[in-house]
């Protein structure tokens, strides 16, 4: 089995580990950054950031335990795809830079290793053919999180022009419209499934709806090549310092390889995440607010809807949360694929070991 196959697999398995560990967290970072708020509102006045815990509990009393899952199957199936395509193409490039690097070091063009702008390009190349597979599920999962969040506000907007009517009306019409209030009070957010999501969003857009998001989600693909190029350096000296006599096995530990991982997602994500917004923005259902500042028609027009009515903190919202999310999730999913990558070496030389022996006798 080739190192490419088996990091694409370790990769994949990781990352459900992670999503599955992670995903509450993501659901109310999704609906925090696809929540609006006027230009005047202060950032520390209230933030969805300092109230990230509220929020989580709020969600499960009103929507139960469910609620914090919303879009938990195909975001496993995202994760499993992304993951697997991203760590197969990653080391698939990693493997030819390499054998290229080492060439040349033979040459004497190089000292024979890959240098940081390389696995910049790998990463960035890797995360491009990702999006460009996987970002129709993305677009599902984002609708799915936030779909009780936009029911909610549709149904804020009925009752508004209910009450509206209701201070108009003649005594006999206020008491119809009374009725038809309180039973809009009563009503809960329907039953949404991954096959109303795919039905919802190919009848607002058809099939490039699918795609969604996509010039800022390839923008950020500067976000694993960040993360990448930072964990390659971080492990590559830490490495190097124990190739001397002190510390004879170059391997890192299950430990280091979390605090790297950690490490490595958090500048990446501080650098990108006014683009995560906008993403988000833009795959969850545009009817949010009912009006012209929260419906966008691309990314260019989400940016300037975003800073005209909300300020620079609209693209901040929840980088709390994000980033305990995510890093805790890269930590995870970097901890579990290099032990997972480590096993499946041991168990390949253990059956050639075995195969060997038998040969032999």
């Amino acid at each position: 089995m080739s190192s490419a196959v088996v990091n694409g697999l370790a990769g994949a398995g990781g990352g459900i580990i992670a999503q599955i560990i992670t995903y509450p967290l993501q659901t109310v970072n999704t609906r925090q950054q696809t929540e609006r708020s006027a230009k005047k509102k202060k950032a520390g006045s209230g933030g969805s950031d300092a109230s990230t815990l509220f929020q989580m509990l709020q969600l499960v009393q009103t929507e139960g335990w469910g609620g914090l899952y919303s879009g938990l199957k195909p975001s496993l199936i995202g994760t499993a795809a992304s993951q697997g395509i991203y760590y197969y193409f990653y080391q698939l490039l990693k493997n030819k830079v390499e054998d290229v690097a080492a060439a040349r070091g033979k040459k004497g063009l190089g000292d024979g290793t890959v240098g940081m702008f390389s696995w910049l390009v790998i990463a960035a190349v890797a995360g491009s053919i990702n999006v460009l597979l996987t970002i129709p599920i993305w677009v599902l999962v984002t609708r799915m999180q936030t779909h009780t969040q936009a029911e909610r506000k549709v149904i804020e907007s009925k009752r508004e022009l209910l009450l509206k009517e209701i201070s108009r009306a003649n005594p006999m019409d206020a008491h119809i419209l009374k009725d038809r209030l309180a039973k809009l009070d009563s009503e809960k957010p329907r039953p949404y499934g991954t096959l109303q999501a795919i039905r919802e969003v190919y009848r607002e857009s058809g099939i490039s709806g699918f795609w969604k998001g996509l010039i800022p989600t390839l923008i950020m693909v500067c976000n694993p090549s960040i993360q990448f190029m930072i964990y390659e350096t971080l492990s590559k000296r830490l490495k190097s310092k124990r190739s001397g006599k002190r510390f004879p096995k170059k391997n890192i530990t299950a430990m280091e390889v979390f605090l790297i991982g950690a490490m490595a997602k958090l500048g990446a994500t501080l650098v990108t995440y006014p683009l995560l917004v906008v993403k988000s923005r833009l795959q969850a259902k545009q009817e949010i607010g009912r009006n012209a500042a929260s419906r966008y028609t691309g990314t260019l027009d989400a940016i300037l809807k975003m800073i005209r009515y909300e300020g620079l903190h609209g693209f901040y919202k929840g980088m709390g949360t994000k980033i305990v999310q995510s890093v805790l999730a890269a930590s995870v999913l970097f901890m579990v694929k290099e032990e997972l990558v480590k096993f499946v070496v041991l168990l390949v030389a253990r059956s050639r070991t075995l195969l060997l022996t038998r040969s032999n006798k």
